[in-house]
């Protein structure tokens, strides 16, 4: 967003001093009221704009920020941690480090040189903090072209391996392989384009046309988490660009064919509001202790993955210690409407529950005997 001043007399800030309370208070509390804060925000770099961490604060805190690396804007780590339960009584948790970008633009090979000046920056001193990644997501608007970029390969192939990043959309989903270069075929990374959600008209004045052409906005993900060893995992093919049905190349989000990916409210707010299509991406967090009474730690061990986006099954990825217990699966769209509300008895790590669905978006949530529920937003297509 445009840069907030930090101090009086600060040149750097082109936004009104309250603009980030501006946002809590008439868009999050809007629809969450007291639910969201923001971190911490720097602008060491004189930057005429800054990226700035909203969180839900019903279930993470802010804990500060441990790594900040300044190259024509700020790029900082912040340290947030679960509010589990039982906090208070084990003075422990799981914690979530975020690292927040926001590269160079441009096309050209000087550009291209600067987003891996600034990503290789961003990284060395991440290293000073960490023998190895912990759970951390890097994410932002990287402005990459192609996956060959050096800032990328930064991400996801350093020297030291102890330091990569995933891209979930490449693993674990294999939805794509590298190399991939969305800037010569937008077209087969479709569903994940990011840029732009206006094909000509730019209502607000900021932002770029053209439609979706390029994936520029991204959440790389650290193996700690693809690999659950602290805490939190990655529920898998739930990466997603809100409101991107696959149909946008080149055209406005809210043009013709009918984008059924989001509620027209939400798809006409994004036109209205950035040029960026919104990414996503779910996770799990296994408290380090169960509350008493409430789940044993075997069974929160367990996962169910439902595939998104669905057809007219929706399938479900169950794990071992599930099979032979009843499994309640509800849907229903965003208006409210029951689509589905059954109880069947898992048969096996793979199961498919038909649900006959209109194209548009559903909550789908997956219940074992009240001790593992998922919830998910999906899609049908």
């Amino acid at each position: 967003m445009a840069a907030i001043p930090i101090y009086t007399g600060d040149n750097s800030g082109s936004a009104p001093a309250g603009f980030a309370d501006s946002i809590v208070q008439f868009a999050l509390d809007a629809a969450f009221p007291g639910r969201y804060a923001y971190c911490t925000y720097t602008n060491t770099s004189g930057a005429d704009n800054i990226s700035i961490l909203f969180y839900d604060k019903n279930k993470l805190g802010f804990a500060g920020i441990v790594s900040s690396y300044a190259n024509i804007t700020d790029f900082n780590t912040y340290k947030l941690y679960y509010l589990s339960a039982n906090l208070a009584t084990t003075h422990d948790t799981v914690f979530l480090y975020v690292t927040c970008n926001h590269d160079n633009s441009g096309s050209g090979s000087s550009d291209a040189a600067t987003r891996g000046a600034q990503i290789v920056g961003e990284m060395a001193q991440i290293e000073t903090h960490f023998t190895t990644l912990p759970n951390m997501l890097n994410m932002g608007d990287f402005n990459t072209q192609n996956s060959s970029e050096v800032c990328y390969q930064a991400l996801v192939a350093p020297t030291d391996t102890g330091f990569r990043f995933y891209e979930p959309s490449f693993y674990p989903d294999a939805v794509y392989t590298y190399p991939a270069n969305w800037a010569t075929d937008p077209g087969a990374y479709a569903p994940n384009l990011t840029t732009s959600t206006r094909e000509t008209s730019v209502p607000n004045g900021c932002g770029s046309t053209g439609g979706g052409k390029l994936w520029f906005d991204h959440i790389f993900v650290s193996s700690s988490i693809i690999n659950n060893e602290a805490g939190i995992s990655y529920i898998p093919h739930s990466y997603r660009a809100i409101g991107n049905d696959g149909n946008r190349v080149g055209i406005s989000i809210n043009a013709a064919p009918t984008n059924t990916a989001a509620p027209t409210t939400v798809i006409d707010a994004l036109f209205q509001m950035s040029n960026k299509y919104p990414v996503m991406a779910d996770f799990a967090v296994r408290a380090l202790t169960p509350p008493t009474g409430i789940v044993t730690q075997s069974i929160e061990k367990e996962r169910i993955t439902i595939v998104n986006p669905v057809n007219d099954q929706i399938t479900l990825h169950v794990s071992a210690g599930i099979v032979g217990k009843k499994i309640s699966i509800t849907c229903m769209d965003m208006p409210g409407r029951m689509q589905l509300n059954e109880t069947v008895t898992v048969t096996g790590e793979t199961m498919q529950i038909p649900c006959i669905l209109a194209p548009g978006v559903y909550c789908i949530r997956a219940n074992v005997e009240n001790s593992v529920d998922t919830r998910v937003i999906v899609t049908k297509e």
